[in-house]
């Protein structure tokens, strides 16, 4: 293959282009920001294939976000189980899918974007692509054109490294991500009650290692409320007792006068998230999908981030971006260290970001609200 550099922005190697694609399918599971995390190299993909068709496989619990909300991804499916691709709990993991379960339409260029491909190179092969793209540890399968997969990388520049690999420069560096036609409908119990000057906030987050305190968020949510602002606390069903936690500690930070300023909101569905996220002010999160969604919508945001997940999915600008780092690196309870390739990492679930000061993080959402700093 002849490697070259087609654009000065490329991140790496720009290889030839594969000839006679018309079928592209990604891989790509994990969660909402994972998958956000690939979508410059989609667009790259389909800047450089413009006639192809683009199949994104994700996790199916993500695939009504996705849908109809990533302009490169002409179909967005869910993935089957597979091991150390996508496991859902209490199933048995095959090691190798059946085929029953893969897609039958022939793929011309399959791309793997999916951590090392220890499993997911051995699941995109299976699928027969004619060519095949994407990263590979010591113990993973080949692949027609592969990167030698290293832990510490932004994972953006990872996968547009790997979009180059199929002869696709980067376009952009910025995940995007556009409205669906309900979404603004969807999301009016929090538009009514708001029309403006609306900060969302979002106290959640898949690992609670990445969880700044409620008492944080209540710190900054009071602030602002007394700024004059109404705050809308975000989460899913399942992250009711957090919302109500942050709502209420920051009710005992106000006047009586000034508690109705603040409200969660549980029930919203992806459609009604999507809607406030991009009607907000600024959004101020933990690493968290409800934080890179509003990202790829444009929202100024506030982010809470541990070290080691802002070195590989952290905001790349500061503009409309401000992020706070917790630079702790042992275990709050035991003093582990907690470095993720360690031998004998501990179990213990304690905040790693409880040691950001809410007094910065308030001055970050206020620079951003009123366009200073």
């Amino acid at each position: 293959m002849t490697l070259f550099d087609t654009d000065a922005c490329a991140i790496g190697p720009v290889c030839d282009k594969f000839p006679d694609v018309g079928a592209i399918t990604v891989v790509r599971g994990g969660g909402i920001g994972d998958v956000l995390s690939a979508e410059p190299a989609l667009a790259a993909l389909a800047a450089a294939y413009p006639g192809a068709q683009i199949t994104l496989m994700c996790e199916p619990g993500t695939v009504a976000l996705f849908r109809g909300r990533m302009r490169p991804v002409h179909r967005v499916v869910g993935l089957p189980a597979a091991r150390g691709v996508y496991e859902p709990p209490g199933q048995t993991i095959p090691d190798d899918v059946p085929r029953s379960q893969l897609p039958t339409e022939p793929i011309d260029l399959g791309v793997q974007v999916h951590g090392g491909g220890r499993w997911s190179n051995r699941f995109l092969n299976r699928m027969n692509p004619v060519y095949t793209v994407g990263t590979k540890t010591p113990d993973a399968e080949a692949l027609t054109r592969w990167l030698a997969y290293r832990r510490d990388q932004h994972e953006v520049l990872r996968w547009l490294e790997v979009a180059g690999l199929a002869g696709a420069p980067p376009v952009r560096l910025q995940p995007r991500m556009w409205l669906a036609p309900n979404d603004y409908d969807e999301a009016q119990p929090v538009l009514r009650w708001c029309e403006e000057k609306l900060v969302v906030l979002h106290p959640g987050a898949r690992d609670p290692r990445r969880r700044w305190p409620p008492q944080c968020f209540a710190d900054v949510a009071s602030r602002l409320v007394r700024d004059g602002y109404r705050v809308a606390v975000i989460g899913a069903p399942t992250e009711q007792p957090l919302v109500d936690e942050v709502v209420n500690r920051t009710g005992d930070l106000l006047p009586a006068v000034l508690r109705g300023y603040i409200r969660g909101f549980t029930g919203l569905g992806y459609a009604g998230m999507c809607g406030a996220l991009a009607a907000a002010a600024v959004v101020l999160a933990n690493d968290s999908g409800p934080r890179h969604v509003a990202r790829a919508f444009g929202t100024p945001t506030v982010g809470i981030f541990w070290i080691v997940n802002m070195l590989t999915v952290g905001p790349l600008g500061r503009f409309v971006d401000r992020a706070r780092i917790s630079w702790r690196t042992d275990c709050p309870v035991c003093g582990t260290c907690a470095d993720p390739d360690a031998a004998q990492p501990c179990s213990h679930s304690a905040s790693f970001v409880s040691d950001i000061d809410p007094v910065d993080v308030y001055r970050d959402a206020t620079e951003l609200l009123t366009g200073h700093g």
